[in-house]
């Protein structure tokens, strides 16, 4: 006859919710190597965890060279994106049990970025893209003496394209962006988006103007490959018609 210590032993073991899962990642180091090689790594993990959580586990526990950007944890600062499963989403945002743990979980960079290390990726091209675009206020005359005031109706003209984290996930998905970096890609045209349709500000048409050139706003093909990847649930295919929409009709 079993002890009840054993008993409780056994109790505890069946009910723990710890299961073994692979995580199999793309990993690049240019001191080591000019190609990338994928590694699998087993982590005892609660499914109801996040592929964040499993990537920490993998660092801290198993191999401490592994490199990937995450800041906030909690699907705000938009850093820690990256192809999972061959999908761009967020790891804080992507729990264990919602991509089938049973088989190895894919952890690669997000694509149309030079990969500098491992899942990391130079965001430069994609900030100077959305520099480019003008995301901020413009306005003419004195500094008012009181807040900028704006109507409820003005506000839910641009009210979606103000969710943007800047993550990339929506540009990186992009398969003109993948062909042709120049292309300024879905996550600026949204930024450029959220001014040209504020009422507050006077710098719309310059901003068309930007998005008017070969790289701009034209080189979309409508594939919603943009608005499926976005985390943020920002409808980014409709924000590029409305910008061509605005194109197209300030000519009459």
């Amino acid at each position: 006859m079993a002890t009840p210590t054993l008993e409780k032993a056994a109790d505890t073991a069946a009910a723990s919710p710890y299961i073994t899962v692979t995580f199999r990642i793309r990993r690049f180091n240019p001191e080591v190597s000019d190609e990338a090689q994928w590694q699998d790594f087993q982590v005892e993990i609660d499914p109801k965890e996040r592929v964040l959580d499993g990537l920490h586990k993998i660092k801290w526990d198993l191999d401490g060279s592994l490199t990937f950007r995450r800041s906030c944890a909690h699907g705000i600062c938009g850093s820690d994106a990256m192809r999972i499963n061959g999908k761009n989403r967020l790891a804080c945002k992507t729990l264990i049990k919602d991509i089938n743990p049973a088989k190895p979980i894919t952890v690669e960079p997000i694509k149309g970025m030079t990969v500098l290390k491992d899942l990391v990726v130079d965001m430069e091209p994609f900030f100077q893209a959305y520099r480019d675009v003008m995301p901020f206020l413009v306005t003419s005359g004195n500094e008012p003496t009181r807040e900028r005031l704006q109507s409820a109706e003005d506000r839910e003209r641009f009210d979606d394209t103000t969710k943007c984290i800047l993550c990339a996930a929506c540009t990186s998905s992009c398969p003109v962006f993948w062909n042709d970096g120049q292309y300024f890609g879905p996550a600026a045209i949204v930024n450029a988006h959220r001014f040209i349709f504020d009422s507050r500000d006077e710098a719309g048409e310059q901003r068309l103007e930007i998005l008017n050139d070969k790289d701009g706003v034209w080189r979309c093909r409508t594939t919603f490959n943009c608005t499926d990847a976005c985390p943020r649930g920002i409808e980014v295919t409709k924000a590029i018609q409305e910008v061509k929409r605005a194109l197209i009709t300030r000519r009459y």
